[in-house]
């Protein structure tokens, strides 16, 4: 086991045990070039986590280029300047240097983890990724023939159908009606070119958010972000327009060949800035999130025994936002569970619940709030989406007082605005037996 990860072991118990005594000091941080970060100062173990995210993500493919910014985020750490894939992999190794590349819908992501006596030459390492990645041949063909074959698995796999299906009807042509990994014929086309071309429109310092936890004060950190990425870019390309939702109610069909349906469903939602964001988080407790104690578990699953699980959540995505839930049953069974579900969310959409029901959502959410601050990482994480979504900077210190403070009023208040059982479109992968494609209109 490596330095990195005993002392990143060591920092999660302490962090652990520290966190429900205390606040979280979180800094607002401006580089002497503009850049902007948060951080949390750590100094009893030697090492920092550091998130950067990029504002677009995937969304930013050029037009006949789908697959290309995931593409390109996959072959990053594939060489960089003078480095070939195996020379980065055992630079970053030697200095116990961890380095992530993800991509979304909404945001492309770098993920860091260092040790303090290495950081200078981490940086220095990562700083060659971002700024000077080769996107040699021979690298950007290996990785994508792990994209291909993703996207040939995914055409098998009825889970990732339910979600195509969905996508499509949901957003239509926008960027997120489509997968992020393009199709075969679009990543085939991709050439070294258009990876750079990539690069370029999503990597830029006019949509980068950061987030820094560790051993690290404010200064460093800023002199630390102008090398990072003082380099990139200072704008990129145009972040897409609104998606415009097109879900209707009812029911969809795609044939399958499977003794189990899958089922996707979902209706219009609504941004994490929305006043009732809260109370709709706490009704979505009741109605479908995990656990057994949900209104959608006990009567799909407990009473009736149509499904394993069910499940619902909410989609608040940069351009559009939805209330999506899901669950697979048996063809036979699934026409039944497509019944209660519907009838449960009609049932939920008259506002009505229980001061017990409240009261333990509100339990549990408040409850297990605490247990996501386990360590640098997730902290730094965290703090990277609080700046995405738009919340404040006390946000992590106050969230637990925002729940608490949803009453059966605001619940009710939010039911009757948004539930809608007529508006529910459900997408089914499989052979339901029983059921009726109703179309898209």
């Amino acid at each position: 086991m490596s330095r990195l990860v005993h002392l990143c072991l060591a920092a999660l118990a302490l962090l652990t045990l520290a966190l429900p005594a205390r606040a979280i000091d979180i800094q607002e941080v401006t580089s002497p070039g503009g850049l902007r970060a948060w951080l949390v100062e750590a100094h009893d173990i030697p090492f920092t986590a550091l998130e950067i995210r990029f504002r677009g993500g995937a969304s930013l493919d050029a037009p006949g280029k789908r697959g290309a910014i995931n593409l390109m985020t996959a072959t990053l750490e594939e060489g960089a300047g003078q480095m070939d894939a195996q020379g980065f992999a055992e630079a970053a190794e030697a200095l116990a240097a961890h380095f992530g590349f993800d991509v979304d819908d909404d945001t492309l992501s770098i993920s860091a983890r260092m040790l303090s006596e290495n950081r200078d030459k981490a940086v220095g390492l990562l700083h060659e990724a971002l700024s000077n990645p080769r996107f040699d041949q021979v690298a950007i063909d290996r990785v994508r023939g792990q994209v291909l074959s993703i996207i040939a698995s995914d055409a098998q796999d009825p889970n990732a159908i339910a979600g195509r299906s969905f996508r499509k009807l949901a957003y239509g042509d926008h960027p997120y009606g489509s997968s992020l990994n393009g199709t075969e014929e679009s990543v085939k086309a991709l050439t070294r070119e258009d990876l750079f071309d990539a690069k370029a429109r999503v990597m830029a310092r006019d949509r980068v958010v950061i987030s820094a936890v560790g051993d690290i004060t404010p200064e460093e950190l800023g002199l630390m972000l102008d090398r990072l990425l003082g380099d990139l870019p200072e704008t990129g390309a145009e972040l897409p327009p609104r998606a415009e939702l097109g879900l209707t109610g009812g029911v969809t069909i795609v044939d399958y060949d499977t003794p189990q349906s899958v089922v996707i469903f979902g209706q219009k939602g609504l941004a994490m800035d929305d006043p009732d964001f809260f109370a709709a988080y706490v009704l979505n407790q009741i109605l479908g999130e995990s656990g057994f104690s949900s209104r959608l578990m006990t009567e799909v699953r407990e009473k009736r025994g149509l499904t394993y699980g069910i499940y619902t959540y909410l989609v608040p995505k940069d351009l559009a936002e939805t209330w999506q839930g899901g669950f697979a049953s048996a063809n036979e069974k699934v026409a039944e569970a497509i019944e209660v579900t519907r009838a449960e969310w009609a049932r939920m959409a008259s506002g009505e619940v229980t001061e017990a029901e409240l009261s333990d959502a509100k339990t549990y959410l408040t409850g297990a709030y605490p247990l996501r601050f386990d360590g640098n990482d997730a902290i730094a994480n965290i703090l990277v989406g609080m700046q995405l979504n738009g919340m404040p900077i006390d946000y992590v210190n106050t969230r637990n007082a925002k729940v608490e403070a949803v009453t059966k009023d605001d619940v009710a208040r939010v039911a009757r605005r948004l539930l809608s059982a007529d508006d529910l479109r459900f997408v089914v992968v499989g052979r339901p037996v029983g059921l009726k494609d109703t179309g898209t209109n």
